[in-house]
């Protein structure tokens, strides 16, 4: 469900396994790639780009790429503990829902945009 880049943080990946939720890692699996290489890669199974570059609201909002869905993550190392909460607590709660979705998430909000 999550295609986590490669810029995501090991630690944050491995937590996400541990409460049950898919995560198909960059960095373990296709290290070096493009940007348009994953979001093709996450086009071929429907997964949900997990990113902290926010390159991926470009190709979004500038190269209108379609077909697409992003959760970026946006926080300092200290706060890595309650950006772990909130993203298990979307992903468990929303996560039929965040497909065709932008989302930004901080340690003070959510942020939802449906891509059309």
């Amino acid at each position: 469900m999550i295609l986590a880049d490669e810029n995501i943080d090991f630690n944050i990946i491995t937590h996400l396994r541990s409460k049950g939720i898919e995560v198909y890692s960059i960095k373990e699996n296709h290290p070096g790639i493009s940007d348009k290489q994953v979001i093709t890669l996450s086009k071929n199974e429907p997964r949900i780009i997990l990113t902290e570059d926010k390159d991926f609201g470009e190709w979004v909002y500038a190269h209108d790429e379609k077909g697409i869905s992003v959760i970026l993550l946006r926080y300092q190392f200290g706060d890595t503990d309650l950006i772990l909460s909130i993203l298990v607590e979307l992903i468990e709660s929303r996560k039929d829902d965040l497909f065709g979705k932008f989302v930004t998430i901080s340690p003070q909000k959510i942020s939802i945009r449906s891509l059309k």
